[in-house]
């Protein structure tokens, strides 16, 4: 359990991302993971390099909800300090803590405040020993170092833990967590560290991601872009509705647009994700420019728009009415907004033994 999210076992898979802002400024860091929790995030990791950062995450803890896990590198003082102050969880590089008996401090501080601990185990920070053996980072390298450090928590009988194994190298990456995977049972922690920026960034970690998570590996994920980390949480979500792991917000099927579309799809398409940010419901949404594919595509999906002569909407599979272009974006998001507000209402009313008075969303008069 990282505060109230559990991860692991049969757990929805999390998503999570971490502050970049300085940790000392404690209004920037609030309202960062305000923004994080806003889209979605199920925990966030904050960075406490420093004694006054430390201090500075106290103040942090208590004006946030969402749960917290605070990386620590190199002063193992630092994580005794934040287990004090409330953190959820303890993020630690076992390999730049130091000698054991600075582990063993961080373990027993983690059992007193009944916190788990994160051993991240980074391809860019590896023991020098495995540096010399190796040679360079290998997949290998990377799991004996995540051994070792998981030999240490069991020497202690300490089994709440979770491990990353991260590399900016996808196939080191996935190899690694391969590897591990048939070794222990605790949770992974997936990411591709160091990825880039958000367009090549995404396309790593979707790529090294969707291969583990399609073999069944993974219990939380963090997306590592050099962007906004709220575009993390988006693209982390996004990858797991695309693999039907969980189905959060909307889900927007669009055709990329040609000569045969009705209306312009794309700027349709830009002008609803940025209205739908704030939707955390789970709907399919399909917006097609013409009717080779769109009637098809409309008919699967929640609602759906098919551009023509006029265009058509439909909702639960069934045409609804005829938009104008002028009136798309309106109409899809009040349609959308509706079909929430009608599902909420029917979740309600079932509850109450009452769902047959809800009236479906394609009936309503308009």
């Amino acid at each position: 359990m990282v505060g109230d999210v559990a991860v692991g076992g049969d757990a929805p898979i999390s998503v999570q991302s971490m502050t970049n802002t300085d940790t000392c400024d404690v209004e920037a860091t609030v309202s960062q993971i305000e923004a994080l929790q806003k889209v979605g995030a199920d925990i966030v990791r904050v960075s406490v390099p420093t004694m006054d950062a430390a201090e500075a995450f106290g103040k942090i803890r208590q004006r946030v909800t969402i749960p917290l896990v605070t990386d620590i590198h190199f002063d193992y003082k630092i994580a005794l300090r934040v287990a004090e102050l409330g953190a959820d969880c303890l993020r630690i590089n076992p390999g730049n803590i130091g000698k054991e008996a600075r582990v063993q401090a961080v373990i027993e501080s983690a059992r007193d405040h009944n916190i788990p601990i994160r051993i991240g185990v980074n391809a860019g920070s590896l023991e020098k020993e495995l540096q010399v053996k190796y040679g360079e980072p290998t997949a290998d390298a990377l799991v004996e170092s995540a051994l070792r450090h998981i030999d240490i928590l069991d020497r202690h009988d300490f089994q709440e833990y979770k491990i990353s194994l991260k590399a900016s190298e996808i196939f080191m990456t996935v190899e690694a967590y391969r590897k591990l995977a048939t070794q222990i049972e605790q949770p992974l922690h997936l990411g591709i560290t160091e990825a880039g920026g958000l367009r090549s960034g995404t396309v790593k970690s979707a790529i090294g991601l969707g291969m583990l998570l399609n073999d069944g590996i993974g219990d939380t994920i963090r997306i590592s872009l050099a962007a906004d980390p709220v575009e993390e949480i988006k693209v982390g979500f996004d990858i797991l509705k695309s693999l039907r792991l969980r189905s959060k917000g909307i889900n927007l099927i669009a055709c990329p647009s040609c000569s045969r579309q009705q209306f312009d799809v794309i700027s349709t398409v830009n002008a609803l994700e940025a209205r739908f940010e704030d939707i955390t419901e789970p709907l399919d949404v399909a917006v097609i420019g013409c009717i080779v594919n769109g009637p098809g595509e409309a008919r699967e999906a929640d609602l759906g728009l098919t551009g023509g002569s006029p265009n058509l909407l439909y909702v639960g599979g069934k045409p609804h009415h005829k938009l104008s272009d002028e009136a798309l974006v309106d109409e899809i998001e009040r349609a959308v907004r509706e079909q929430i507000e009608q599902r909420k209402a029917a979740a309600v009313a079932g509850e109450h033994g009452h769902a047959d008075d809800v009236i479906p969303l394609q009936e309503l008069k308009r």
